[in-house]
């Protein structure tokens, strides 16, 4: 399934005067970056965009078969989530991208799109991403490729604009957390 190209949803566009926010939820697969970002999104009001759906084909077959993406693999991908993120900004949406963002520098790379960029870092350990992940239901990502994910991790440091957040909580308390966060950061 791959996500529809064109503008994003006019529900998601900023009422008040406040500049939009775009925002990543990142991790290691099985971190819940989706479900976190997806709700983040519908309590923000803003445009929902799946990092998945944005892989070309030869990426997901790549890693249904049990290979890890090289830099180069994930450059394109990359790139394709942060022209989403830089085009709802200028449309004047808020955005939240669900995205692995693994690597400090691809998170540079991403922040380059949208230097407001803000990352939301969903914590987990090995066990419990394998456990996730092999429980899945029609991905694409096999739970052979976590220990992968967990080699090719850096996770953000206190001068990149990330939250780093415990991700086996329920989702509700990690968005209203979140949403906490934000607040207390922009007022």
């Amino acid at each position: 399934m791959t996500e529809k190209a064109g503008p994003l949803p006019s529900e998601a566009r900023t009422s008040d005067a406040r500049p939009p926010l775009a925002i990543v939820a990142m991790g290691v697969a099985g971190c819940g970056k989706s479900a976190v970002g997806e709700s983040l999104a519908a309590a923000l009001g803003a445009a929902f965009v799946e990092g998945d759906r944005l892989h070309p084909p030869e990426n997901v077959a790549r890693m249904a078969s049990g290979e890890p993406l090289t830099d180069e693999l994930r450059a394109g991908w990359l790139d394709a989530i942060g022209g989403r993120i830089a085009a709802a900004i200028a449309d004047g949406q808020s955005v939240v991208a669900a995205c692995s963002a693994l690597k400090r520098g691809y998170r540079a790379r991403l922040l380059g799109f949208c230097p407001e960029l803000r990352f939301v870092y969903l914590e987990i350990d090995a066990e419990t991403a394998r456990r996730r992940v092999g429980s899945r239901k029609g991905h694409f990502m096999p739970a052979s490729l976590v220990d992968s994910q967990f080699a090719t991790l850096e996770a953000p440091t206190a001068d990149e604009p990330a939250l780093t957040v415990d991700g086996t909580g329920p989702i509700s308390d990690i968005v209203a957390g979140v949403l906490d966060e934000l607040r207390t950061k922009t007022s």
